[in-house]
């Protein structure tokens, strides 16, 4: 077999159409990130997994930010987002609208991200860069997982576990 890069856009249209993914709306709340580089990587992967909007929250950095339109590379046009800036306001309309709040978090009670039953309406919690998802946020969210970590680090970074997360959010059957 000869394998070579596909280059034409319609070309890769053609192969994500083709992809089989779970019929489920799925929503990220971005809680008080400070990073907008992080924001536009956000953005990137919500446009790759499908995800219906982003929803930005305390001091997360908005579009037009010039630092989160040059990593978004256009996604931040693609994908739908809104701003909320209270934590516990965006939570409330999110339930309210009929999601599951999952935080992405090492917290009790957790469980394996690859594990859990996840809801057709699922909103991912990921919490600032540094602080995770605070308490009284994870307080409200109606559950958790984690992603099991093989070397010696705690964690990953917050888009980068978003992205896991997410695919499997979308591709688990």
């Amino acid at each position: 077999m000869s394998l070579k890069t596909i280059r034409k856009k319609t070309a890769v249209r053609r192969l994500h159409d083709a992809t089989e993914l779970r019929p489920i709306r799925l929503v990220i709340l971005l809680q008080d990130w400070s990073d907008p580089y992080n924001v536009g990587g956000m953005f990137r992967v919500a446009d790759a997994c499908g995800a219906a909007e982003l929803v930005l929250t305390g001091k997360t950095p908005a579009p037009p930010h010039p630092q989160i339109s040059v990593t978004s590379l256009g996604n931040h046009r693609r994908v739908a987002w809104r701003q909320i800036i209270r934590n516990d306001e965006a939570m409330q309309t999110l339930k309210a609208e009929g999601f599951t709040l999952v935080a992405v978090e090492i917290a009790e009670g957790a469980v394996d991200f690859r594990t859990f039953d996840w809801p057709e309406k699922t909103c991912l919690v990921l919490g600032n860069e540094g602080a995770g998802v605070y308490s009284n946020v994870i307080k409200a969210c109606d559950a958790a997982v984690y992603i099991p970590m093989a070397g010696k680090g705690r964690s990953l970074n917050v888009h980068v576990a978003a992205a896991i997360v997410a695919f499997e959010v979308m591709l688990a059957q």
